[in-house]
């Protein structure tokens, strides 16, 4: 099911998707606070683990177009994470560069929020930021989520948001 934002259309990701992902999934300076793919074939292989996690449990990242033009411009909102298991569902975002201070991933996280609170029916979501990527942790605090605690081996700040009906 596709969701659409003010600016924003988001999709489940096609296997044809993948090539335009990976100009910034396996850009190492663009993903510097994240983990980028070296390869096409590894950024395949992350997908379809995540698509495969959207048969069992309803979500994964969703292709994020540009409503405007139909570009694809991100990659993000409801998962849990089939490489990292154990931490519930996380909302996580990844776009192009030339995006990057645009609002787009405020508009995500948002829509993500409301897929989660009122088609999923969840009691909270998680979040991951490093402490250094202002930018995110601000997104994560419009969209409504307080740090938890620093995890040390991620490197990264686990942030909770609980879900009110």
């Amino acid at each position: 099911m596709d969701i659409l934002t003010e600016r924003l259309s988001l999709r489940p990701t096609k296997a044809s998707d993948v090539p335009a992902l990976f100009s910034f999934l396996g850009d190492a300076q663009a993903m510097r606070h994240t983990a980028y793919f070296a390869t096409l074939r590894a950024c395949r292989r992350h997908v379809a683990g995540h698509e495969w996690q959207r048969r069992r449990l309803g979500c994964a990242p969703w292709t994020v177009r540009n409503r405007s033009d139909g570009a694809i411009i991100g990659w993000g909102g409801l998962f849990e994470d089939p490489f990292d298991p154990g931490w519930g569902v996380e909302l996580g975002y990844w776009f192009a560069p030339s995006t990057w201070g645009t609002g787009y991933a405020s508009e995500l996280a948002v829509a993500s929020v409301a897929e989660a609170r009122d088609r999923l029916r969840l009691p909270e979501l998680r979040a991951f930021a490093r402490p250094d990527n202002v930018g995110s942790c601000r997104v994560l605090e419009k969209a409504g989520f307080a740090i938890e605690r620093y995890v040390p081996e991620l490197e990264r700040n686990l942030y909770r948001h609980a879900l009110e009906r």
